[in-house]
């Protein structure tokens, strides 16, 4: 009885100098449970204890590499588990930049497994699984090239420390990035957690790719689909979800203005100069993408502006994009990645916290840095190009009125807004996404 005021004592010390996550507390306190036990043998873990554990996920995009390190504290094997925290790092440029020297690519890799390492406990590695999901970047590529990059990073991952599971390295396709974005949006905004049918919808601009996913509230839209894989179905815990999804290869931003610019596919780059009405007509320079450089130019002959701007984008977009039919409907949007990132380029919204815009307020501002591009040469020559391509996309690809609010976010709740969590919880749960 006497041990009690010395116990609490330490507990107190613990909770007062521990890290700023729970996960950090309930460390310290298990390790100090553990090492005492010997001391204090009445002092047991309860029968609901929380278990910590972590995951390592790798997305390996376009334009970057990105490693999201997770941590879960889990105190019902019945419900889906808390996410703690999350560390996140990137390095540019992305994998397939990589496609002749491929042994770059697993240096990259290596180079991140340190965060990993730093943010793990070392005795947690062993148990820590490590996984990369490739995208757009390397769907672009030949398989061949392909696969030498996925055998680098496989040879990386081989010999580290962490766990290593089947298929821990692959190329994922367009359709699982959307439904797995959706995911993690929904979870975070705590939609999954409460098997709620009033969910989120998302929409995630890459480089090479871009996905559109939300949950229809008329048969209709199922419907009215082209084909059937635009239908994807999944269970998480006695919930199954029927969403409108598809991804569109070549339709990232950055493969965009490879056909904005009419240079996909080229040869003789060495020597061509690409033109286009979307960029400064003074501004000459290189831009690389996908491992490949290219001359590129305003069109000093012809017309600069947004109307001559948007009839160049247009091309990528019609006839490509398919419009749901329920996007007329109120329904909630977050959209990210380049959406997120242009919008704070052209001071729509603030960098840190997001914003919510009406895709109006896209095209007003398209429009603004369109016909005055001279105000735009040096810092951001194509973000005349840019901006009008995302006005293109969001009312005559998908179909969304002028007045449609969008949440444009970069983290929620301090997470990054991406698929990786939901690629993590589909590791651990198996969602038999299909």
């Amino acid at each position: 009885m006497k041990m009690k005021p010395f116990v609490s004592m330490l507990l107190l010390v613990l909770l007062a100098v521990a890290g700023p996550s729970r996960a950090q507390v309930m460390n310290s306190l298990l390790d100090w449970t553990h090492s005492i036990r010997s001391i204090l043998p009445g002092l047991s873990r309860p029968a609901n204890h929380s278990r910590i554990f972590y995951a390592v996920m790798f997305d390996a995009g376009s334009t970057g590499t990105r490693i999201h390190v997770y941590t879960f504290i889990q105190s019902d094997s019945e419900k889906l588990p808390v996410l703690d925290n999350e560390m996140f790092h990137s390095i540019k440029p992305g994998l397939s930049a990589y496609a002749d020297s491929p042994e770059m690519a697993g240096h990259t890799v290596r180079m991140l497994l340190k965060v990993a390492k730093k943010t793990v406990p070392r005795l947690e590695w062993k148990r820590t699984p490590v996984v990369l999901r490739a995208t757009a970047g390397l769907r672009l590529l030949s398989v061949e090239k392909a696969q030498g990059l996925l055998d680098q990073v496989q040879h990386v991952f081989d010999e580290s420390p962490f766990l290593v599971p089947d298929n821990s390295v692959s190329i994922m396709n367009g359709t699982n990035e959307g439904i797995l974005a959706w995911i993690s949006l929904n979870f975070l905004t705590g939609h999954l957690q409460a098997q709620s049918k009033n969910t989120v919808g998302i929409l995630d601009l890459g480089g090479g790719s871009t996905q559109i996913t939300f949950l229809p509230k008329l048969r209709k839209t199922i419907e009215s689909v082209p084909v059937a894989d635009y239908i994807a179905r999944f269970d998480i815990f006695n919930s199954s979800f029927e969403l409108y999804t598809h991804s569109y290869l070549g339709n990232g931003l950055m493969a965009a203005r490879l056909v904005t610019l009419g240079a996909l596919g080229a040869e003789g780059l060495e020597w061509q100069v690409f033109k286009s009405s979307c960029l400064p007509k003074k501004f000459r320079d290189e831009w690389s993408f996908g491992g490949l450089t290219y001359q590129v130019s305003g069109d000093t002959d012809g017309y600069t502006g947004y109307k001559p701007c948007y009839q160049e984008v247009l091309k990528v977009v019609k006839g490509i994009i398919h419009q749901p039919y329920e996007l007329q409907d109120n329904h909630v949007f977050y959209a990210f990645s380049y959406y997120f990132d242009r919008a704070v380029d052209a001071g729509l919204i603030d960098g840190v916290q997001g914003g919510v815009l009406e895709v109006r307020d896209f095209k007003k501002r398209a429009k603004e840095v369109c016909n005055k591009m001279t105000k735009y040469p040096a810092t951001s020559p194509f973000l005349c190009m840019d901006l009008t391509y995302i006005t293109c996309l969001l009312k005559d690809g998908f179909g969304f009125k002028e007045n449609t609010m969008l949440q444009l976010t970069k983290k929620v709740n301090n997470v990054e807004a991406s698929w990786a969590l939901g690629a993590t919880l589909d590791h651990f749960h198996n969602l038999k996404i299909h």
